[in-house]
């Protein structure tokens, strides 16, 4: 797969979890949600500019705190126009935002942002909600590709 995300070359943060199987780096990661983002993780007020050609159109803060707590580290948001953050990891060393493609050609600076925390960001119900959801999707498809993954091991 061609990875077109910010700090795709140095996303090798390793999974301190194992209960998402087969997610390992973030790169693994991005690979997963790029089947499981859709027009239900993304927020209301953006869903009508949602399209599978930019699938990571508003999905930055539940993705952050997913890869969050996969990886560990912090997320720190860069202030947008209208007062709304976009977020990113922090894993020692490795940086990298697996939604930056929404922004295309735009260049986004990825220093000295704020730490964002996820009390804040899902005080919102629905943006708890949409994380919720996109977690439940990633453990199945882990729960899917690990089944898959057994079965032809008896191939």
């Amino acid at each position: 797969m061609e990875y077109r995300f910010w700090g795709w070359e140095q996303a090798k943060a390793l999974a301190r979890t194992d209960k998402y199987p087969g997610i390992h780096t973030p790169l693994d990661l991005y690979d997963a949600l790029c089947d499981i983002w859709c027009a239900q993780t993304c927020p209301p007020r953006l869903r009508n500019r949602w399209t599978p050609e930019n699938k990571t159109l508003g999905q930055c803060s539940i993705t952050a705190f997913l890869a969050q707590d996969i990886f560990g580290g912090k997320v720190y948001g860069i202030l947008q126009p209208g007062g709304n953050y976009h977020c990113y990891n922090v894993v020692g060393d490795c940086r990298f935002d697996l939604t930056s493609e929404q922004f295309g050609e735009e260049e986004l600076v990825y220093d000295g942002n704020p730490e964002q925390f996820r009390e804040v960001h899902f005080a919102r119900e629905e943006k708890r909600l949409r994380y919720e959801y996109l977690k439940k999707e990633l453990e199945k498809w882990s729960t899917d590709r690990r089944v898959k993954n057994d079965k032809s091991d008896f191939s």
